[in-house]
């Protein structure tokens, strides 16, 4: 590993205009699907009510088991079990809940983020390159095919590429956030832990539900499914989801454009439509066997990430400028759009007190995105006096697939043994391109269009097992193990940064890695009583080799990265309290990732990915659900993190312009050429929350044996977060806080609610992520304001 290794690349990948966005004929596909959606709505509350009421419970004041928990059933061991009997700190998020955050047309996978402890999520390339940090483990990469260590899964599908993890949840049943490595049953990529998302399935009861909401910048979100049988052993399930936001942001740039981008322009960007929808057949023609189909698409079209320049100033981390104005002379107003289709087919036979399940998934993605990466125009954003800087990237995922395969033989008794056994088989291939322009606008002057296409190829072959004994009725043993063969492939297939017609790249064009790593976790449970449970887990998982080919677009060579490997310590208790209406369960854990794989600049500016030699963290963390007196209901959540990076040698390029570093740097620095760069040892994992707290609440005021006013409320406060690998006073947020509000009847015991709403009531100007070199700084979503509907049949 070379001395200097550094930071974080200022400029970010965007892609090329392919179409035009929101075409008429797309958005009277959806309008007609939509309608038929709401239709079903329209027609069935009715009959929902009636069937309701024939089967009414007694006023919610007068159950006598108001005020006790609902079970909460995981699935984090493969297996159906209470979420009180699973050795693992598993954070759980009601369907009910996510569709709430989302009322304000949030990012189904973003608005996940502070809701759960240990979990941060956070984006610089819009809604279509979602980033994801448990217990301080992530990665900051903005590259297309960066690996990240949390995986996402979907329905049973591991979502590996980037692009994919964005796909959006919706008509979903439960979320769960598995903190800790889960390499055994989940493989590799998986040393932070899981996002694992269900969606609501098709059952012989038929059934439906449907959450709208219309809200400030004509934000309408539609969420819904409806299913029941077809016959006898046949179901089905149809689910959809609807985002929708005007343009909102004006473009104040006056003067010459690189593209021709006619300037100022009121409402020019800040808009999206995100257009989904699931079907689901399951057959289940006996008692042994069931097959579930399963298939989507999603037409997304939309505005990449917002970068506003200068809205940092030297010497302090308050953010300045409004939200709603930028100054882009290029990139078209930041136009980004997605097409993602996918399916599954998950078979099931049960026999001789045991289960044998196939899950076979392929998807595929293509589409573009486009960004202003210098934050605005220099005339218009002064910048130390100098008016010159990097004008766009854009990055164009041409064609995308990866295709799984998972093959699992379990037990189904209720013997003291339980095990389980299986294979995984992952293949993904993309080709993708990537461009960078600077333009500079003294003399009108621009550099070499630099331009290039890479094939990027993942495969993937394990084998795991698991197994679960349990002494007597209060202590369990679980031991599970993984060997997974990981490789990967970079090939460089074209490059239009030419001199005379001829490349001027002299870096490596084929790149290959690859690792075979055994995974592992051990863990025991003990029931102190039948309220209170102990635990202790000790898990080794590990991250596969990394290319990054995106340092070509800057006629540098590729860089990469090998494993990374962690070792993790946990304990924990689980309780169910007063008569079951405290549900409190606690961690504590510790570990260390060595080889850490981590993103910065090399001495020219060129992306870089490295290993740093090791990083260490230790925490808390707490899940609380209380229901205290009839019709109260409190949800809280707490953690509480220390991570720091270990290696003298490695240091990172700090901010800098035109030779000058234009930000405060705390760490000590050295000089090579005109670059800077500091050391990191010691410092914290970039997008790492120190602390984060949670809390929401909901009281209802019943006036009828069926209807009962609410108010609900929820809110977050994260504590100092670097975005950085160097420490700064600017790169940083202390503070950030964000809450909602609903006020609302819900009536025909359960089968409607409507409500007012509001998403960032207070309307914070959170900072949530930076580009150094030009000061920039990315917001979160302002405050949104609206009505809500929620229908539930029968």
């Amino acid at each position: 590993m070379s001395v200097v290794s550094a930071a974080r690349l200022p400029q970010r990948s965007r892609v090329a205009v392919l179409h035009s966005r929101r075409p008429l004929a797309r958005k009277t596909a959806l309008a007609s699907a939509v309608a038929s959606l709401l239709l079903l709505g329209a027609a069935l509350p009715a009959a929902a009510q009636q069937a309701a009421e024939a089967d009414a419970p007694p006023a919610r004041a007068a159950d006598a088991n108001a005020t006790q928990l609902d079970a909460i059933t995981v699935t984090a061991e493969r297996r159906e079990q209470n979420l009180q009997d699973v050795p693992v700190s598993v954070g759980v998020v009601q369907g009910d809940a996510m569709r709430a955050f989302t009322a304000g047309g949030d990012d189904t996978l973003l608005a996940l983020s502070g809701k759960v402890p240990s979990f941060y999520a956070e984006t610089t390339t819009g809604r279509i390159f979602p980033r994801f940090y448990i217990r301080g483990l992530g990665n900051i990469d903005f590259y297309l095919g960066a690996s990240q260590p949390v995986s996402i899964i979907q329905d049973d599908v591991v979502l590996e590429h980037v692009v994919l993890k964005s796909n959006p949840v919706f008509d979903v049943d439960q979320v769960e956030v598995l903190r800790g490595p889960q390499g055994s049953l989940f493989g590799r990529n998986t040393t932070a832990g899981i996002v694992k998302f269900d969606s609501v399935k098709p059952s012989q009861d038929y059934s439906g539900r449907l959450s709208a909401s219309y809200g400030s910048y004509n934000t309408v979100s539609l969420d819904g499914g409806v299913g029941g049988p077809i016959n006898d052993v046949l179901s089905f399930r149809v689910s959809a989801l609807y985002q929708h936001r005007d343009d909102w942001v004006d473009n104040t740039y006056r003067g010459a454009s690189a593209d021709g981008t006619v300037s100022p322009k009121n409402d020019a960007m800040g808009g999206y439509d995100d257009r989904n929808l699931r079907v689901q057949f399951l057959l289940e023609p006996s008692e042994n066997f069931s097959l579930l189909a399963s298939a989507h698409a999603r037409d997304y079209d939309g505005t990449s990430t917002l970068f506003l320049r200068n809205a940092l100033r030297k010497g302090s981390n308050e953010v300045f400028g409004a939200r709603d104005k930028v100054a882009y002379d290029e990139a078209g107003d930041n136009p980004q759009a997605y097409k993602t289709y996918g399916g599954s087919v998950k078979a099931t036979w049960r026999f001789n007190e045991m289960s044998l399940t196939s899950i076979s998934a392929y998807e595929t993605t293509s589409g573009y995105s486009r960004g202003d990466t210098d934050g605005g125009a220099a005339a218009d954003y002064p910048f130390n006096g100098q008016p010159n800087g990097y004008g766009q990237s854009m990055g164009q995922v041409r064609d995308l697939d990866q295709l799984t395969q998972e093959i699992r033989l379990a037990s189904e008794s209720e013997a003291a043994l339980q095990w389980q056994l299986g294979a995984f088989y992952f293949d993904g291939r993309d080709t993708t391109d990537f461009y960078q322009r600077a333009w500079f606008l003294s003399g009108n002057a621009r550099n070499p269009n630099n331009w290039v296409r890479l094939r990027n190829s993942n495969t993937s072959w394990a084998a795991f097992g698991q197994l679960s004994y349990k002494f007597g009725d209060k202590f369990t043993v679980t031991a599970g193990v993984r060997e997974t063969r990981d490789s990967k492939r970079t090939r460089l297939l074209k490059t239009a940064d030419t001199v005379a017609g001829v490349s001027t790249y002299k870096g490596r064009r084929d790149v290959e890695m690859a690792d075979t790593t055994p995974s592992w976790d051990l863990s025991a449970m003990y029931e102190i009583t039948p309220q209170v449970s102990v635990y202790g887990r000790v898990a080794r998982g590990f991250r596969g080799p990394t290319i990054q080919g995106r340092s070509a677009v800057f006629n540098a060579d590729f860089t990469t990265a090998d494993s990374e490997t962690i070792l993790s310590w946990e304990a924990g208790v689980k309780s169910s309290l007063f008569d079951n209406r405290l549900r409190l369960n606690a961690a504590a854990f510790t570990y260390t990732v060595d080889d850490i794989q981590l993103n910065g600049n090399d001495s020219n500016g060129n992306g870089v990915l490295f290993n740093a030699d090791k990083a260490r963290a230790y925490g808390v963390e707490a899940d609380l659900d209380w229901r205290p007196i009839p019709n109260l209901s409190i949800t809280a959540g707490a953690s509480w993190l220390h991570s720091e990076i270990q290696d003298k040698r490695v240091y990172a390029q700090v901010c800098g312009l035109n030779g000058q570093v234009v930000c405060t740097v705390n760490d000590p620095t050295i000089k090579i050429g005109s670059n800077v760069f500091a050391q990191i040892d010691g410092n914290p994992l970039p997008n790492a929350p120190k602390y984060n707290l949670s809390l929401g609440a909901r009281y209802d005021i019943p006036v009828s044996d069926a209807g009962a006013f609410f108010v609900a409320t929820d809110w977050n406060k994260q504590g100092y977060t670097s975005f950085v690998l160097y420490d700064s006073k600017e790169f940083n947020s202390r503070g950030n806080f964000e809450g909602g509000l609903q006020v609302g009847y819900t009536g025909g015991y359960g089968a409607y609610e409507v409500a007012l709403f509001a998403r960032n009531i207070t309307n914070e100007k959170n900072l949530k992520g930076v580009i150094e070199n030009y000061m920039a700084a990315v917001y979160n979503e302002p405050r949104v304001v609206g009505v809500s509907l929620n229908l539930k049949w029968p």
